[in-house]
């Protein structure tokens, strides 16, 4: 009976060997089978992947968002200096939004008002970071005027002014200093009716401004295409000290000028 017992006893501590056995083979599997951690890359291996995702941002919000903008004369004095910089909202359009009196627009050149203006060569880098909208585009020839009537108005001048919208006079503050709001010259006198899907656009510094007053006989006698319209100058933004937003003026505000 002695015998019989430590046999069974034997037995089971058999089985219990055993089975510690495969817990510590099957704890060494997983061991082996467990991932090696990855190695982090190193910052200078991630720059490059950094700077590629920057700039494809940089591109996208240049093309679909906001665009800087050099002012390129003094056409637009004294809301706009020549050299400041501004930021034009390229988004609304997106989304069918067209421009309204009042506003100061972007354009592309309609037909060849910029025909004989020197431009200065840029660099390399004035290109690149031109193209991918971190600085303005010196090589775009673009213009930035104040949008005067939309399609369907009649604009007009007459001696020295003022200048009427569907018969109403505008109130026009931001006319530069001195300056009087229609030029009594051939070009400054005039009566317009702005067809759908154009602009009539004038220089706030009436008698330093080539708009569309002095463009009449091209072919879209003077008026801009929206389409050619790249976006509303939205801020002032260099240089800093003449930070300032650019809001439709009050003259625009109703004042009966809609049909």
């Amino acid at each position: 009976m002695g015998d019989a017992a430590v046999g069974a006893r034997s037995g089971q501590d058999g089985e219990e060997g055993g089975g510690r056995g495969v817990s510590a083979a099957v704890a060494a599997g997983e061991s082996a089978a467990a991932p090696t951690p990855k190695r982090r890359r190193s910052f200078w291996a991630e720059l490059p992947i950094l700077v590629g995702i920057a700039l494809v941002l940089a591109l996208v919000i240049k093309t679909f968002l906001v665009q800087a903008f050099s002012i390129p004369s003094e056409s637009m004095q004294n809301t706009l200096q020549k050299g400041d910089r501004v930021l034009v909202d390229k988004f609304t359009p997106w989304f069918g939004s067209e421009p309204e009196r009042g506003e100061v627009v972007v354009f592309h050149d309609p037909d060849e008002w910029l025909k004989g203006v020197s431009t200065r060569e840029p660099n390399a880098a004035q290109t690149f970071l031109g193209w991918i909208g971190l600085m303005p585009s010196v090589e775009e020839k673009d213009l930035i005027k104040r949008v005067i009537g939309i399609g369907g108005d009649t604009v007009e001048c007459t001696g020295t002014g003022p200048l009427k919208v569907n018969g109403q006079p505008l109130d026009e503050p931001y006319v530069h200093a001195g300056d009087t709001p229609c030029s009594d010259d051939a070009g400054g006198r005039f009566e317009v009716e702005v067809p759908r899907g154009y602009i009539w656009v004038m220089g706030d510094h009436r008698q330093a401004s080539s708009d569309s007053r002095y463009h009449r006989n091209d072919r879209h006698q003077g008026m801009v295409p929206v389409g050619e319209v790249v976006g509303r100058a939205v801020v002032k933004a260099w240089p800093i000290t003449r930070w300032d937003t650019l809001p439709v003026p009050d003259a625009f505000d109703g004042n009966g000028l809609d049909r």
